[in-house]
């Protein structure tokens, strides 16, 4: 351990020396920096692409729109694109480091296209990820949507080895992972609880959302603590060029956005909210019963970013959302913050840092509505408290070199829960907190070898780092509790470290197909404790502990990429296999609510799923779309559970087929339609039952033996645009769906 690490720091201390911080003029070599972004609001373009045709090399901008590429000195033609926008050449005379930041046109012949990437055409092929996509939001707003609402994670499940873990949730599984496996990032604050309404909508509003990008695999190294996937959804920044406002009125909800800049184009916000609006009316009821019922849910947004100089920017954002319910008898509630500070620092052209400071909480409480002897309010929460620091070196055109190092304090209250009011005969109580510490530290680069062949590989260093105050049951070999020992505030009792290698190739055969595979080892710290299945609100988050080992993933894909018709027609193929250790179940008839001695109720074992997946990709002028087939298979194999016998895991659905197509009948009319069909889940029923004292006890002859129903919906579409009448500012767009 030792060892590799002081061969990592070795490497990065060599690669930034200052020569190659700020290029070499000892070899007449330079580097053109800058970003690209776009020309109507000023939204930086991430993933858009610069290319220079005379040397055939290019890069593509990071996360913050970023690029930096380093050449011999000369005259050189750069082109700078993004699909959906006109590709801009400019030519430059290379004689010193300079910045260089564009502005793209939108191309208005594109704007209507349903598209899975927002890259370059050729990108599913060229490009060094496999199992990643990114969602382009424009595709988003094109499908047909909920009482007036489109959703982010609704469009994650049209996608292959994406798939729900039950209708009318908001909870995925991917590549027969459990719905905590997978890390949402809002900003790059983790959102726990991402949906709305018991999951029909999710906490996502897209008039707020800049980018949307899912990792099935070939996670990279600067994220880790999930075994699944990772959801990295960024807000926009703020139009820069003027003031404007968008909004939507649906069946049950409405949102408003308004961004611009603040006194000049170097600050800018962006402010967003949406409601549902039912509640409002319940007054009018003729049931009286009901007129004092509250049912909503709310979603704020704000994110202000400063630009100070070309080497120096600010952002600070914002979410905060809630799920509110309440009637004569009960009252319940939900709901996510989160807050990021963010500072971007160009060291120099090559070289460029992010540091974050992130808050994200989560937090439910359930009572009852009148005040009386047995009136109760039980809360809990989480916590998390984060720092960040990201570096990209752009060594040169054929490497980047990505690395950092993270660390975040994990505080988590299961639960307190007291009589309210005077009269309460209650009594309290109150759940001990858990304190933990999550760090990271990381170094991954991609390196073009030769024009056919690009290698990408890092390694990520994680620790958990058990602390007090605390209370630590033993458990003997029945999982009943045998003493325990106590810990004081502050005291590391436990520590966990593990080594994850991220492994990934390509090579092009033409610009036309391509053979990419991957490997990747994620480590989980916290799990989570779920009497569903599908996930509740009420769901409990814990860290590993002295008797709950992390869970370990190693994940293997292959995959062949080939493209058709000028790019009009993109496939791939993709295999995969995943092995799973220290996956968590729980015994029959689990007690997780409020249970101090909740690890007796798990059981450990392994896991294994794997899977083909095959997505169709195609788009003209007036049809675009997908067609998506994924076959998997997903087990759990844990001695305490079925006789030790293998059973299907939760979210084990061997078939499942999406459709996506968007039809332009005419430039202001356009019909959209998506079908679904999914194997039914797993479910463990009843085979019979027995009597024992009067006592009627139902009687399992196997975890997971049955299935539901296969299980399909067809949801269409219909948009119609006006357009914007003569000395109209504004433009409107009529939206119908069944």
């Amino acid at each position: 351990m030792k060892n590799t690490l002081m061969v990592l720091c070795l490497l990065i201390v060599k690669t930034l020396s200052p020569n190659s911080l700020y290029g070499s003029s000892i070899e007449n070599k330079y580097t053109i920096s800058g970003y690209v972004s776009d020309v109507s609001n000023g939204e930086t373009l991430i993933g858009a692409t610069v290319y220079v045709k005379e040397l055939g090399i290019g890069v593509a901008c990071n996360a913050y729109g970023y690029y930096a590429l380093t050449m011999p000195q000369g005259s050189y033609t750069l082109t700078y694109s993004f699909i959906g926008y006109t590709p801009f050449e400019k030519k430059v005379d290379v004689k010193k480091n300079t910045i260089i930041s564009v502005e793209l046109s939108e191309h208005t012949a594109l704007i209507q296209e349903v598209v899975i990437t927002s890259q370059r055409p050729n990108a599913n092929v060229s490009k060094a990820e496999m199992s990643v996509v990114q969602l382009d939001i424009k595709t988003i707003q094109r499908m047909p949507s909920l009482m007036g609402e489109v959703d982010i994670i609704k469009s994650i499940l049209l996608l292959p080895g994406v798939q729900s873990t039950s209708e009318g949730t908001s909870g995925f599984s991917v590549r027969g992972g459990a719905m905590d496996h997978n890390l949402i990032l809002l900003d790059e604050a983790t959102v726990y609880n991402a949906s709305h309404l018991m999951g029909f909508f999710s906490v996502f509003n897209n008039d707020a959302i800049k980018d949307v990008k899912l990792y099935k695999g070939d996670i990279p190294a600067s994220n880790g603590g999930r075994l699944a996937s990772l959801l990295d959804v960024r807000m926009k920044e703020g139009n820069s060029k003027a003031f404007a406002a968008t909004g939507g009125i649906g069946t049950i909800s409405s949102r408003l956005t308004i961004e611009g800049p603040i006194m000049s184009e170097n600050t800018t916000f962006v402010a967003s909210g949406r409601r549902t609006y039912a509640d409002l009316f319940l007054p009018f009821a003729p049931n009286e019963s009901i007129r004092d019922n509250r049912l909503f849910f709310y979603d704020l947004n704000l994110k202000i970013n400063h630009r100070v100089n070309d080497n120096n920017r600010f952002y600070l954002s914002g979410y905060s959302g809630r799920d509110i319910f309440k009637n004569e008898f009960a009252k319940f509630g939900f709901g996510n913050q989160t807050l990021t500070f963010r500072w971007n620092h160009l060291f120099g052209p090559k070289l460029f840092l992010n540091s974050s400071v992130v808050f994200s909480s989560y937090d439910y409480y359930l009572g009852t509505g009148n005040v009386d002897a047995n009136s109760f309010v039980w809360n809990s929460n989480m916590e998390d408290y984060s720092t960040k620091f990201d570096f990209t070196y752009f060594l040169n055109s054929n490497s980047t070199l990505r690395f950092g190092v993270q660390s975040t304090y994990h505080v988590i209250s299961p639960g307190i829960v007291k009589g309210e009011g005077s009269e309460s005969i209650l009594n309290d109580i109150v759940m001990p907190n858990s304190y933990s510490f999550e760090h990271g530290a990381y170094a991954q680069n991609e390196q073009s070898i030769g024009s056919s062949l690009t290698l990408k590989y890092g390694l990520r260093l994680s620790a958990l780092q058990n602390i007090g105050k605390a209370k630590v049951y033993n458990y003997d070999s029945n999982y009943e509790a045998d003493g325990f020992a106590t810990y004081d505030k502050g005291e590391t009792y436990n520590t966990y470290i593990n080594f994850e290698p991220r492994l990934g190739a390509i090579y092009q055969l033409s610009q036309k197909h391509s053979i990419k595979a991957s490997y990747s080892r994620t480590v989980q710290y916290i799990q989570l404790a779920s009497n569903a299945e599908a996930g509740t609100p009420l769901d409990i988050w814990f860290a590993a502990s002295p008797n709950v080992k992390p869970q370990l993933s190693d994940q293997w894909a292959l995959g062949f990429f080939r493209n058709f018709f000028d790019n009009k027609l993109e496939t791939s193929v993709e295999v995969y296999y995943k092995n799973m250790r220290n996956v968590v179940d729980f015994k029959e008839f689990a007690n997780l609510m409020l249970n101090e001695k909740l690890e007796g109720e798990l059981r450990i074992g392994t896991a294994q799923s794997y899977g083909i997946e095959f997505l169709a990709q195609f788009g003209n002028k007036k049809l675009n779309g997908w067609v998506s087939y994924t076959y998997s298979r997903a087990f759990r194999n844990i001695d305490e559970i079925n006789n030790g016998n293998r059973y299907p895991a939760p979210y084990d659905k061997p078939h499942d087929i999406s459709v996506v197509f968007n039809y332009e009948l005419s430039p202001k009319l356009s019909l959209s339609a998506n079908w679904v069909y999914a194997t039914g889940v797993p479910a463990t029923f009843p085979a019979g039952r027995y009597e024992i004292l009067g006592t009627i006890i139902p009687l399992y002859t196997g975890r997971n033996s049955y299935r539901y129903p296969d299980y399909h919906r067809l949801d269409l579409g219909l948009s119609y645009r006006p357009g914007a009448k003569n000395g109209r500012k504004w433009k409107d767009e009529w939206n119908l769906s069944v």
